[in-house]
């Protein structure tokens, strides 16, 4: 989803490359230790966290990982980064960049957990390469995730939840977890579940949540 164009986000992340990675050159790894105060947490990325809210309440309630939010809209990132620094989260850094690009920008197998949340669905048929969770990115995913490294995939959209787990089960993925109404699941997990800003609109309209947790076993 796009979001409306905001003067303000640009300046703000142009002020704070401390912060932010303006779209680095996918020819380059990042050196991430320069951008983390400890290195040997886990890493966690969110790939198209819009503005936010799920990725910064994660850096938030856990500050013995690492984040990192991958998103393409300059708007987002600027909202991202508002929030970022309100609650001064050293542990979460943002990288405007494409999602394509993700096995250019982190070092092989340096990830634990890689979250697809309310990722556009592209419909049409001609679109499906740009599914996240089509077969070439859940390539770059498992390059850049750990032997033990996981997907997390929320969805309100049935066609793309469905995509998603053929998509996942032919490229070899083993599922940990499956739900076709995530907000009724078992109290412990809702609990546990921490919503996006769609995620929120989607649950209160009557739609369910679709979600699922797979890896790729041993590589």
């Amino acid at each position: 989803m796009r979001l409306r164009n905001k003067p303000w986000a640009v300046k703000l992340v142009q002020d704070h490359p401390e912060s932010v990675i303006d779209r680095p050159d996918p020819s380059q790894k990042i050196n991430w230790s320069k951008r983390f105060a400890d290195i040997s947490k886990p890493l966690e990325i969110e790939v198209g966290p819009g503005k936010g809210k799920f990725i910064t309440t994660m850096a938030e309630e856990h500050p013995e990982k690492n984040f990192v939010a991958l998103e393409l809209q300059m708007t987002a990132a600027g909202m991202i980064l508002r929030t970022k620094l309100a609650k001064d989260l050293s542990n979460l850094q943002i990288l405007c960049a494409d999602a394509a690009n993700i096995a250019s920008f982190f070092d092989s197998h340096s990830a634990s957990k890689i979250y697809l949340n309310f990722s556009d669905p592209w419909p049409k048929t001609r679109h499906e390469k740009r599914r996240l969770t089509y077969k070439s990115f859940l390539q770059k995913y498992q390059t850049v995730l750990q032997e033990n490294g996981q997907i997390e995939f929320k969805t309100d959209n049935a066609g793309l939840f469905a995509y998603s787990v053929h998509s996942m089960n032919n490229f070899g993925m083993h599922f940990d977890f499956v739900s076709v109404d995530l907000h009724n699941e078992k109290d412990e997990i809702v609990a546990a579940n921490i919503e996006t800003e769609y995620e929120h609109k989607f649950a209160a309209q009557g739609n369910p949540i679709y979600a699922l947790h797979a890896d790729f076993g041993v590589k």
